[in-house]
């Protein structure tokens, strides 16, 4: 009804000059009337131009006086024409709002004598302007500035902007708009239709929606980054993949006793299924029990009954150390030359969960296997290795691992904190370990180890481990944040 509205006036005349009286001389609503104009002039059978006025219309507050009257008229209707009324009971009457604001607005008109006995009426009658000007308003009549103004400071009309169209004939125009159509059908063929059809130009430079591409979490921009400083070094990726691993491998072949705390169940997951592992290497195990029980290697053990049922129990692994075990075990092997291992994976520990710790997280190991080596030569790869993540200040703490010895801490000067704060673990594999897993004598290993998170939380200004992994990470973070690029110095 618009659209043959708005074409058949446009055959007979130049120029639809107000879309808004045009709507209102022929019943339509206006909305309709613009959506219309807004489709035709897409097609070009119109061409449109935009018409904007600036008019007022009534807040709720002001079509409720316009409706009722104005709180000033009503307090003064409601008091009686002689004797007066009370304030309290004038209040209770009326109610409390239009109470407050008819007595401010009376006495401004000076209407009533607000006695303190009694509130009486000083004219005999009022009219009510406030209530003829919301009508006015309301009916889309123009009123004056000062009028205007008056509304406005009481909060009963507020401004809105109208918009419409004035329209003329487009390049396209028609009396009536021809239907287009997007496919060319068997039917159009048979009928013969197809002569007369129409079709749809297609805009072969319009473009689609754009396809966001994969985003790196930022543990996986840092773990890149740290990745490449390893290769750099000479380093070989250990694989991994084996989230699951036996006590054997985990504790008992790393030469930690039976009885650490951190093989309880209150530190580590152990699996219900499979609860227990099948494949151990016997002659190895065996050497293992006898290191733990009576010693060897120049070691005097740590004197208690190992248990093969221990060994075998399948646990989430607490560290990839496990990972570094059995690559020692399988270099030993074969005729001994010299290693450089790395790895970067995820551990679990089945600790409490708060703003530094989870019970999932990342470790980064570094190990290197050759004959010769000393603690000098630990202290030295640490400083290479910690100078390409932009940190030249390094200390070193003496401490205590059961799978190294001699062990160091590993602190570094936090330019941001203003102190030390520690980074990372280190040591030198012990002998009761390496012997037993056939290597040589003379051959050391030197290793050390740090988590993915502190280094990746420190760099991204992240104080809340759980704002970084987990289900409650903000996928803005992946998204906005740049690839983290390490300084190497």
């Amino acid at each position: 009804m618009a659209e043959e509205a708005i074409l058949g006036y446009l055959e007979h005349n130049d120029e639809i000059k107000d879309s808004g009286e045009f709507a209102a001389e022929r019943n339509i609503d206006h909305n309709e009337i613009v959506n219309v104009v807004k489709s035709l002039h897409g097609f070009r059978y119109v061409d449109a131009e935009d018409i904007k006025r600036e008019t007022w219309v009534l807040t709720d507050e002001g079509k409720t006086y316009a409706a009722a009257g104005s709180p000033e008229v009503q307090l003064f209707s409601a008091i009686p024409e002689e004797e007066g009324i009370a304030k309290d009971e004038l209040q209770k009457k009326v109610g409390a709002t239009i109470f407050k604001i008819g007595c401010a607005q009376a006495a401004k008109n000076k209407w009533l004598d607000m006695g303190k006995p009694l509130i009486s009426r000083k004219v005999k009658h009022v009219e009510d302007k406030v209530k003829d000007l919301l009508l006015q308003v309301q009916q889309g009549q123009s009123i004056g500035s000062g009028d205007i103004k008056a509304l406005k400071a009481r909060k009963l009309i507020v401004p809105q902007t109208w918009k419409g169209y004035s329209v003329k004939k487009g390049p396209n125009y028609a009396p009536k708009r021809k239907q287009v159509v997007t496919d060319l059908t068997r039917e159009n063929f048979q009928s013969g239709e197809w002569k007369e059809l129409e079709f749809k130009e297609y805009n072969y430079s319009a473009k689609g929606q754009p396809l966001e591409g994969g985003s790196l979490h930022p543990l996986l921009k840092v773990r890149s980054q740290l990745k490449q400083i390893f290769l750099c070094m000479g380093f070989e990726e250990m694989p991994t993949n084996n989230f699951v691993e036996s006590s054997f491998w985990n504790f008992d072949a790393l030469f930690q006793p039976q009885q650490h705390p951190a093989r309880d169940s209150h530190d580590t997951f152990f699996l219900e299924t499979p609860s227990t592992t099948k494949e151990l290497p016997e002659d190895y195990v065996q050497r293992v029990k006898q290191v733990h029980e009576s010693g060897g290697y120049e070691s005097r053990g740590y004197k208690y009954d190992w248990k093969r049922e221990e060994a075998n129990k399948n646990l989430l692994r607490t560290h990839t150390t496990a990972v570094s075990s059995r690559m020692l075990y399988q270099l030993a092997q074969k005729p001994f030359s010299p290693k450089k291992y790395f790895s970067i994976d995820r551990v679990f520990r089945n600790e409490a969960v708060d703003r530094t710790h989870l019970a999932e997280f990342h470790q980064i190991e570094g190990l290197v296997c050759d004959r010769g080596l000393t603690l000098c030569d630990l202290i030295g790869v640490l400083h290479d290795f910690f100078s390409r993540l932009g940190m030249t200040k390094l200390k070193f703490k003496p401490a205590y691992n059961p799978y190294t010895e001699p062990s160091m801490e590993i602190f570094s000067y936090h330019e941001g904190f203003k102190k030390w704060v520690e980074v990372g673990n280190s040591g030198m594999f012990r002998p009761e370990m390496l012997q037993p897993m056939g290597l040589p004598e003379d051959v050391q290993v030197i290793a050390w180890g740090l988590s993915l998170e502190r280094p990746t939380m420190i760099l991204y200004g992240i104080d809340n481990i759980r704002d970084l992994f987990g289900h409650k990470v903000d996928l803005g973070l992946m998204k906005k944040n740049p690839i983290c690029r390490l300084g190497i110095e």
